[in-house]
């Protein structure tokens, strides 16, 4: 049986990227307030800061921040250009995974996608490829699609961080690789992919080993006493 991982605790592990010197809140207390301000529908510094000025005392001291205080914008902005963002996203995974039902057999959708918002002038949008639960509503993990690889490279990499054993992995057809179905096996899990007629000849396979089935099911029938 799994543990049901705190949200601090697991936090407290993101390494922190400021000098010791002049810090006044603790980075697990920083990043717990930033996460539940976004699951409450808070998607910007001030936002997230407003929601911490807004749940005041109480929630400040169960998150941690010493001097019942919760940060402004700007610490929040100057924290999230160093913070190491793989790291935190990884923390999230772990604590997401631990609510998860135990014990059943799950669906865990990848796709790629563009950051709403992330587009910023002639410099195009961060896009993305994300394992989703349905069972947790959540995001297990994303990884990041750059100029040096694609969204096949990126689900390689996905699944080394996924809860795979056991659990059936689902995609469009830009997942049905041939490495990518390996690497699921590997891992003790399955798979159900789109096929298209980009793949000419995975489609006649499929068509023939179907027919096959079929015709022997039908066979099997008519003989059967």
């Amino acid at each position: 049986m799994s543990t049901t991982l705190s949200l601090l605790d697991v936090l407290a592990q993101v390494p922190d990227p400021r000098s010791r010197h002049g810090q006044r809140h603790p980075l697990s207390a920083i990043l717990s307030l930033a996460v539940l301000a976004m699951l409450s529908g808070a998607k910007g510094y001030q936002a997230i800061a407003q929601f911490g000025r807004e749940k005041g005392y109480a929630l400040a001291h169960a998150l941690g921040f010493k001097r019942g205080k919760t940060p402004t914008k700007s610490t929040f902005s100057v924290l999230f250009r160093s913070l190491d963002v793989q790291a935190f996203e990884h923390a999230l995974s772990r604590w997401i995974a631990s609510r998860m039902p135990q014990g059943q057999q799950k669906l865990l959708s990848l796709d790629g996608k563009t950051a709403r918002g992330s587009r910023d002038g002639e410099v195009p949008g961060q896009h993305l490829v994300a394992a989703y639960s349905g069972k947790a509503r959540a995001v297990l993990a994303q990884m990041k699609v750059d100029a040096k690889t694609n969204e096949h490279k990126a689900a390689l990499e996905l699944l080394g961080i996924l809860p795979v054993k056991g659990n059936i992995i689902t995609g469009d057809a830009m997942f049905c690789q041939r490495d990518v179905c390996a690497k699921i096996i590997e891992a003790s899990g399955d798979y159900v992919f789109t096929v298209k007629d980009n793949q000419p000849s995975l489609l006649i396979d499929i068509a023939a080993g179907l027919s096959y089935q079929e015709q022997a099911q039908r066979l099997a029938t008519a003989f059967s006493p």
